[in-house]
């Protein structure tokens, strides 16, 4: 297993440019803010953009929170990664960390000076200030379970390569997630559960097919115990409906199930693990006589 470094002080775009550089560099592996990401996947870890304040997320960057470290050593050690990419502010900060990890000596180091121009770090410096924004390098879809309730988007990387006609074209190398940490000058953001519930008390009404929505409650999902700590895995809806008589029901279910899940997950950033819908009576419309 080699192991290599990319260097750059904080907020100067090392995750924006993490899979490039990953990929220039054979890296099947990277090792950012906590995380194990290998093949666009995170396989261990919890991220340090989760954390309530900059020390705590500082420690988990570097792996000294309880447990922290052993969960991602075992998973490299599962996953057996032909090489290992890992971003630090600084070449004394990811030696920490491959030292905590039981990781070989790294064996080139990468600055972000060599791959980025001023202008293009002062534009990221700009960004994470005035924005409050933080790059991962794994797809939305991904991330979505491991930051329930934060404000994610995508970002695509695409990278040029010559085809054999000798063209230019566009290769995409993977997909980017935008996230907001808890620790942003914007402050922290909460939805209450009535807000969630509200949302979907909306969108079932909207539907045409819903005559009254019974009732419509949240549960949230963690993962983890005691001794590393509770993580957010998303939330489950539970929905109870009378419905209009006359449409199949099963194809309705369905429909109201996906239209929810995208509503809410758009609205509020939460990952919606399941809509469960209970058909408590059908509304047949009386004919008129």
């Amino acid at each position: 297993m080699d192991v290599i470094a990319f260097v750059g002080p904080s907020g100067t775009g090392k995750s924006h440019r993490a899979l490039l550089v990953a990929h220039n560099n054979q890296a099947d592996a990277i090792i950012d803010d906590g995380l194990f990401i290998k093949d666009g996947k995170i396989i261990a870890g919890s991220s340090a953009k989760k954390e309530q304040n900059k020390v705590l997320a500082v420690k988990r960057a570097i792996f000294v929170l309880p447990g922290h470290a052993k969960e991602v050593s075992r998973a490299i050690e599962e996953t057996q990664p032909k090489r290992i990419l890992i971003l630090g502010t600084s070449e004394n900060m990811v030696i920490k960390i491959a030292k905590a990890l039981n990781l070989p000596e790294i064996s080139k180091f990468v600055h972000i000076e060599d791959i980025a121009t001023q202008g293009e770090m002062d534009k990221a410096r700009k960004h994470r200030l005035e924005q409050g924004k933080h790059v991962i390098p794994v797809p939305t879809i991904e991330l979505k379970p491991h930051f329930s309730g934060y404000l994610v988007d995508s970002l695509k990387s695409m990278v040029k390569r010559e085809d054999e006609q000798k063209r230019r074209q566009r290769h995409l190398l993977g997909e980017k997630s935008i996230v907001r940490p808890v620790f942003s000058y914007y402050g922290k953001l909460i939805i209450d559960d009535s807000c969630i519930e509200a949302i979907v008390r909306r969108i079932l009404t909207d539907s045409g097919n819903v005559t009254k929505v019974a009732d419509a409650e949240v549960r949230h999902v963690y993962r983890g115990d005691g001794a590393v700590g509770y993580e957010s895995q998303g939330i489950e809806l539970d929905c109870s409906v009378i419905i209009s008589f006359g449409k199949h029901i099963p194809t309705l279910v369905q429909q109201m199930q996906l239209e929810i899940k995208k509503e809410v997950e758009r609205l509020t950033g939460m990952a919606v693990k399941k809509v469960n819908i209970t058909i408590k009576a059908l509304f047949v419309q009386p004919k008129n006589l």
